[in-house]
């Protein structure tokens, strides 16, 4: 059975920072991309950033490109998401996903944590 547990989240003001993790089980981590997503008050789903199976190739979304850095480490089943210069539009929950296949784009995957609560504000 596949989990996603993540865990990082918090307040912070703007300019802050904060880092995500998420550990994984139930299937073979290295074989996965895995990505982050969001969700804003009231909005649906917004893909934040993937990332391959080996890390090599990873990409971001243009609204947190330069500030957020994804990240893995497929002996700890964890993956992770730095976040800097955090802005108030910033503030939602994050899950954590699972793709199906080797390759991360930037769509939402299907197979996703629970989520941890972002608020950035002063």
């Amino acid at each position: 059975q596949v989990q996603l547990v993540e865990s990082g989240g918090g307040l912070v003001q703007p300019g802050g920072s904060l880092r995500l993790s998420c550990v994984a089980s139930g299937f073979t981590f290295s074989n996965y991309a895995m990505g982050w997503v969001r969700q804003a008050p009231g909005k649906g789903l917004e893909w934040v950033s993937g990332i391959s199976t080996s890390g090599a190739v990873r990409n971001s979304a243009d609204s947190v490109k330069g500030r957020f850095t994804i990240s893995r480490d497929n002996v700890k089943n964890t993956l992770y998401l730095q976040m800097n210069s955090l802005k108030p539009e910033d503030t939602g929950v994050y899950y954590c996903a699972k793709y199906l296949g080797p390759v991360a784009d930037n769509t939402v995957p299907r197979t996703k944590g629970q989520g941890t609560q972002v608020t950035v504000s002063s």
